[in-house]
């Protein structure tokens, strides 16, 4: 693996090594995801009959994809308070205070007693716990996938893209298969009761990994001249939004059909087909668990195809086969179980290759002294607009219109991914090195 000195040798950027980067990214990524999914697939399994025993089952799923989303309003808001504190403080001090509010704000859901025992303070504890996962998220972003980036070669940008979206099918992977465990070990009611709890106490332990891996490189002597040598520093969030608010606006919906197409193919199936199809949710985990193998294997496939046709044209490709898959594919989920392996198949394939190019695209048209808090702001509005209230609004489209009515929702994602890539070809015009903007 090629050294950081090889593309800038600076300083003590000869003790860098690329591989150190990318174990840092996988990590850190695999262990975000793997929280998400603990607390999606519990949306699904555990908080409709746990916290809303008083709504219907449709309902009751409705609620908790809601507060599903808070994590994702939440976002943006921790974004501006850590960066703050990595401001005054440092990195290191910025990234220990975020994973440990994100370990406290874990841990207290696992403690949260459902409706029966303390009514709405119990779905007021788990809205605001939410929050502070989704706030503790936005503080944990370390400027590893930009550092990557920046040290790619022009030839390869498209495979070091792909490098930090690993985590996002190997983090479901680790949770489906958890839950998967859990419940055929226990019985409903014993996991009804305390089973559910486990995974967000192994979600502890997975941030604790990864806590160290990233703060040993972090807050290294290396890694801090090498982050100040690349001017990779916080900002100030007001005067980089005042800065750079046209590119955060395109940088947020130019990935719209990819986010959504993201909760498409993992959450709003599992809630349709908890409440709809014969099958239990724990079978279904499995056809999860072989689409997220397939989505590897393009994530992984997306790079050397982006770095010979250009990350814009096989983002716009990828847009229109999510606009095709929206038309076609809504219907095959009602199928019965090979219909919901094709949709899901299929689904990570596409999701794979467009979600592999998706990370950060163009950040490169951010000014270097702002691309710090640029790309993390960006990488916030993006997930809250393209992913947040997918689950949400699928789920209450279908169950007032249908199945293609969520295709038509997914379909108007894609429109605004091909209109926003269609604005940063044209703003970047002049500058055609940006066109194929660094992950």
């Amino acid at each position: 693996m090629q050294s950081v000195s090889e593309s800038q040798p600076r300083g003590s950027r000869e003790h860098v090594n690329v591989s150190d980067i990318v174990i840092g990214v996988v990590i850190g990524r695999t262990a975000e995801f793997f929280d998400f999914f603990v607390f999606a697939i519990a949306s699904v399994l555990v908080f409709p009959k746990y916290m809303f025993p008083f709504a219907s089952p449709v309902a009751g799923m409705l609620y908790a994809f809601l507060i599903l989303a808070l994590a994702f309003v939440a976002r943006p808001v921790g974004t501006l308070i850590f960066t703050e504190v990595d401001r005054r403080y440092g990195r290191g001090t910025k990234l220990t205070a975020a994973l440990f509010l994100l370990g406290t704000s874990t841990v207290a859901i696992a403690f949260i007693p459902g409706y029966e025992q303390e009514g709405w303070l119990s779905i007021a504890s788990l809205c605001l716990f939410r929050m502070g996962q989704g706030a503790a998220f936005g503080g944990s972003w370390d400027g590893m996938s930009s550092l990557l980036a920046m040290n790619a070669p022009k030839d390869r940008r498209g495979r070091m893209a792909l490098i930090p979206q690993l985590g996002a099918p190997l983090g479901l992977i680790m949770a489906s298969g958890l839950y998967i465990y859990l419940t055929t070990s226990l019985t409903e009611e014993e996991f009804l009761s305390f089973g559910w709890r486990y995974p967000f106490f192994v979600v502890i332990g997975i941030n604790i990994v990864a806590l160290f891996a990233r703060l040993r490189m972090v807050i290294s002597d290396e890694f801090k001249t090498l982050f100040s040598e690349t001017e990779l520093s916080p900002g100030p969030p007001l005067t980089t939004v005042r800065e750079e608010w046209w590119d955060i606006i395109l940088g947020a919906f130019t990935p719209l059909a990819t986010l959504a197409l993201f909760h498409m193919v993992t959450v709003f199936p599992m809630g349709w087909i908890m409440l709809h199809a014969e099958q239990d949710l724990i079978s279904f985990l499995f056809i999860e668990i072989i689409g997220a193998v397939f989505g590897v294997g393009a994530i992984v496939a997306s790079g050397p195809i982006a770095d010979k046709y250009g990350r814009v044209p096989f983002l716009s490709a990828c847009a229109m086969a999510i606009a095709g898959f929206a038309v076609i594919f809504p219907a095959v989920l009602s199928m019965g179980v090979i219909g919901e392996t094709l949709y899901v198949v299929f689904g990570f394939i596409l999701l794979g290759l467009s979600f592999g190019q998706s990370s950060g695209f163009g950040a490169s048209g951010f000014a270097l002294k702002n691309r710090y808090t640029a790309s993390n702001l960006t990488a916030d509005l993006a997930w809250m607009f393209g992913a947040g209230f997918a689950p949400f609004v699928a789920l209450a489209l279908t169950e007032s219109l249908g199945l293609w009515s969520a295709g038509a929702y997914l379909l108007s994602g894609a429109i605004c991914t091909l209109v926003a890539l269609n604005l940063f070809r044209r703003r970047h015009d002049d500058h055609p090195h940006e066109s194929d903007a660094r992950p």
